[in-house]
């Protein structure tokens, strides 16, 4: 499943779209092909300010387009550099609720260049949502992404 599904990302990407049309064609794409993937989205950091901006997503619509470095997991990772697997939201003292259905996220630093510039972010209604797979997957759906940002010159 996610091998098809990074060919797919891959055939999207190539394809050119504008780069916001291409995150929000990836978000998309990931959040309707895996079941437990309710929430999908690219953050990126803020040229000036040590601030996470939502960019593209896929799932209801969220308050947090803003999220400060630190603050919750995706500003933990802005910070830390490193995946961030959680298995029960409800265990994380630094968590930021979107939504009282979330059970589960995942959030992946996107590199370019060997820069942190953003990262994906992914919650579910599930508990245990996430495994070394999907981090795996990820991973390799960023490097898709900074690929087509380098080619697009854009780091937003």
């Amino acid at each position: 499943m996610y091998t098809t599904l990074l060919s797919t990302i891959e055939q999207v990407l190539n394809a050119n779209p504008s780069v916001t049309d291409g995150l929000n064609e990836v978000c998309q794409k990931i959040q309707q092909t895996l079941p437990a993937y309710h929430w999908v989205g690219f953050y990126f950091h803020h040229n000036t300010k040590k601030e996470l901006h939502l960019k593209a997503y896929a799932g209801k619509p969220t308050t947090h387009t803003v999220i400060p470095f630190g603050k919750g997991i995706c500003g933990q990772v802005a910070l830390s550099n490193q995946n961030f697997i959680v298995d029960d939201v409800r265990e994380q003292d630094n968590y930021i609720a979107c939504s009282l259905d979330v059970k589960s996220e995942i959030v992946v630093p996107l590199f370019m260049d060997g820069l942190n510039i953003g990262q994906i972010d992914i919650d579910s209604n599930t508990a245990h949502a996430f495994s070394k797979a999907d981090e795996v997957f990820l991973v390799r759906v960023n490097t898709l992404v900074a690929a087509f940002l380098k080619r697009n010159n854009s780091t937003f």
